[in-house]
């Protein structure tokens, strides 16, 4: 993989973002309650510089990558968990995937997608229209996934998440998710939230959950502030004060593809041979093959070609 726009303009501004991107597990209310919260903004900047977006699909798929990001603190060893959106909108899907190392990646469907009126940032329901979201779990050594679909009922990724949530594991959850962007149309800030409400817990900790979530300030305005130094951990601790936070764990967010030369030369030597023999007589050259996940491009020259397919065993 190769990022084509590092977050930061020299070393120290790289490593101070990555820094700053985490995903921070805690509990609320003696242990009633527990969330998530995520600093992104380093790994939405990455993923639109790659995927080479405009504002719109930045913040479609940036909800996308904020949403996979916090699910991933679920996982455990080399579990993987994929957020599929099939719909009959202008964005037709998207598919993010991400691992328990907090690795991110994904792409949408349709770009761009096509706009024939004004932008409301707050209701992006136009652009799913119909269809379905499905969450697929890879756990480490399992024979098969687990998945599970539901009807796109809001048009708004976190409340259609919260909604599958609440179908399919019975678990009362509220997400948010908050992208950030300058006057220039740049990633300013990206930030998600995600809490759930445990078995057991009393309605008195439903109800005032509930008033700090509408009390929550935009995570994308609040990591957008150049004054705001803190990490996830912080704001946890100052704005669930009431209700007694105990942070369990973070770890890393990032864009991340782990797509290379080697695999995707891999790739096409598991074509039929007769198909690279079509390519290596008619190119066109160089031959670029794009991993659709992070977008980088990967070129082969026609010697490079024949390189691969003279290492090909023969076929019976």
């Amino acid at each position: 993989m190769h990022k084509t726009t590092p977050y930061g303009n020299d070393p120290k501004a790289r490593l101070r973002a990555a820094a700053q991107d985490r995903a921070c597990r805690f509990l609320l209310a003696d242990d009633q309650v527990r969330g998530v919260l995520l600093h992104g903004t380093r790994m939405v900047y990455e993923m639109r510089g790659n995927h080479e977006l405009g504002i719109l699909e930045t913040l479609l798929l940036g909800h996308g990558y904020l949403a996979a990001g916090l699910l991933s603190t679920q996982l455990k060893g080399n579990d993987r968990i994929r957020l599929q959106i099939e719909c009959s909108g202008p964005l037709q899907g998207m598919i993010v995937e991400a691992n328990a190392f907090g690795d991110v990646r994904g792409h949408l469907q349709n770009v761009p997608i096509p706009v024939d009126r004004p932008v409301d940032p707050q209701n992006l329901a136009p652009f799913y229209g119909a269809g379905f979201l499905t969450v697929t779990r890879f756990p480490e050594g399992a024979r098969q996934p687990f998945a599970g679909k539901v009807v796109l009922t809001y048009g708004s990724l976190a409340e259609d998440l919260a909604n599958y949530y609440l179908v399919s594991e019975q678990t009362p959850t509220a997400l948010h998710l908050s992208v950030k962007f300058t006057p220039e149309g740049e990633v300013a800030g990206a930030g998600g939230l995600m809490l759930q409400v445990l078995p057991g817990a009393g309605e008195e900790v439903v109800s005032g959950l509930e008033r700090l979530v509408k009390e929550l300030p935009s995570l994308g305005e609040v990591f957008s502030d150049a004054q705001w130094q803190r990490r996830p951990g912080d704001l946890i601790a100052l704005h669930f004060s009431r209700l007694s936070p105990r942070v369990i764990g973070d770890q890393r967010v990032e864009f991340m593809c782990h797509c290379n030369r080697g695999r995707i030369a891999a790739m096409l030597a598991a074509l039929p041979a007769e198909d690279l023999d079509e390519m290596v007589a008619n190119g066109p050259f160089p031959l670029e093959i794009r991993c659709h996940h992070c977008n980088t491009r990967y070129p082969f020259s026609k010697k490079e070609l024949q390189g691969i397919r003279e290492l090909r065993v023969p076929r019976p």
